[in-house]
C-alpha cells in the first residue's frame, strides 16, 4: 500500500510539470536570428515573473503562428493586427491583452528605388502605376492589409491591375533589401522596422527612400488563449497581462522597438477586422 501511495504521489507531483511550460510565439516579420535573440530574452523575463517554465517557439510563417495558437502549441503570441484577428476568430475566448504604445498609432512606409525618380509626397503619386511592387508577408497588417486598402482607396484598382508585377517578400527586412537592390521598384514596410534598419546602417539613402506614409491604424498586440487559467492556475492570465504591461527593461523594449506596452482589447482591432472583411481576408 505504501508503495502504491508513493507511486501515486509521484504521478500527482509529476503531472503538473508535464504541462508547466508556458509557450509563446511571434509572427516572423523580421530576420529570424534577430527574432530568436529578442524573444529568448522575453522568455527569460516572463519565466521570472510567472514562476513557470517559459519557452519561445519560432515559426516560419504568419499562418504557422496562427496554427500554433489554434492548436494550443503556444498559449501566447505576438501578432500583427490581421493575424491577431484571424487567430482570435479560431480560438474562442482568446483576448488581446497588451499592445505597444506605438501600436495604437501604427503606419506603413511606401519606399522606392532611386532609379524611379519618385520623391516624398503627401499622397500616393500617380507615377507608381505600372511599376513593379512588393508587399511583405501575405498576412501582414503593415506590409499587406492596410497598404492594399490605401492603394485601392486611392486608385480604385487592385494591386495586380495597378502594378506591372506584384510580389510578397515574406518580411519587412526583405522588402527593404529587395527594393534597395532594385529587385522591385516600389515596396511597403512597417515604419518601425524601417527606422530600425536605418539606425543599424542597413539602408543606403542613395538607393532607397520613403515616398509616402499611410494614415494611422492599430497593429501589433499580445494575444492570450482564454483557457490558460485552467492549465496554469487561477489568475494566471492576469499575471501574464501584468508582466507585459510592467515590462520596463529598456533593452527588451528597444528590441521590439516599443516605448512601453499598454492595455489592449479585442475591440481595439475592429477597424482591422472591417478592412480584412472588405478585402475578403477572413474565413
Amino acid at each position: 500500500m505504501k508503495k502504491l501511495l508513493g507511486a501515486l504521489c509521484l504521478v500527482l507531483f509529476a503531472a503538473p510539470s508535464l504541462a508547466a511550460t508556458f509557450t509563446f510565439t511571434a509572427i516572423p516579420d523580421e530576420d529570424e536570428s534577430r527574432l530568436v535573440e529578442r524573444f529568448d530574452k522575453v522568455a527569460r523575463y516572463l519565466q521570472q515573473r510567472l514562476g513557470v517554465e517559459v519557452m519561445y517557439v519560432p515559426v516560419k510563417s504568419y499562418p504557422a503562428a496562427i496554427t500554433a495558437f489554434r492548436l494550443n502549441q503556444v498559449q501566447l503570441a505576438w501578432f500583427g493586427g490581421l493575424s491577431g484577428v484571424q487567430a482570435r476568430q479560431l480560438v474562442p475566448g482568446a483576448q488581446a491583452i497588451a499592445q505597444g504604445h506605438e501600436d495604437q498609432y501604427f503606419k506603413s512606409y511606401f519606399i522606392a528605388h532611386h532609379s524611379t525618380g519618385l520623391q516624398s509626397s503627401p499622397q500616393l503619386t500617380d507615377a507608381i502605376q505600372g511599376m513593379s511592387f512588393t508587399f511583405g508577408a501575405k498576412g501582414s497588417t503593415s506590409g499587406r492589409l492596410m497598404p492594399e486598402y490605401f492603394l485601392r482607396k486611392r486608385f480604385d484598382k487592385s494591386p495586380e491591375a495597378l502594378f506591372s508585377r506584384v510580389g510578397f517578400s515574406g518580411d519587412h527586412s526583405m522588402t527593404i533589401a529587395q527594393v534597395q537592390a532594385g529587385v522591385y521598384q516600389v515596396g511597403v514596410v512597417n515604419y518601425l522596422v524601417w527606422q530600425n534598419e536605418v539606425a543599424a546602417g542597413k539602408v543606403d539613402p542613395e538607393k532607397v527612400a520613403v515616398i509616402w506614409e499611410t494614415p494611422n491604424y492599430p497593429d501589433y498586440q499580445w494575444t492570450l488563449r482564454g483557457d490558460v487559467d485552467a492549465t496554469f492556475g487561477a489568475g494566471f492570465a492576469d499575471k501574464v497581462r501584468a508582466a507585459l504591461l510592467e515590462l520596463d527593461d529598456p533593452e527588451l523594449l528597444a528590441a521590439f522597438p516599443r516605448e512601453s506596452f499598454v492595455p489592449a482589447s479585442n475591440a481595439d482591432y475592429a477597424p482591422i477586422e472591417d478592412v480584412a472583411r472588405t478585402l475578403d481576408l477572413l474565413q
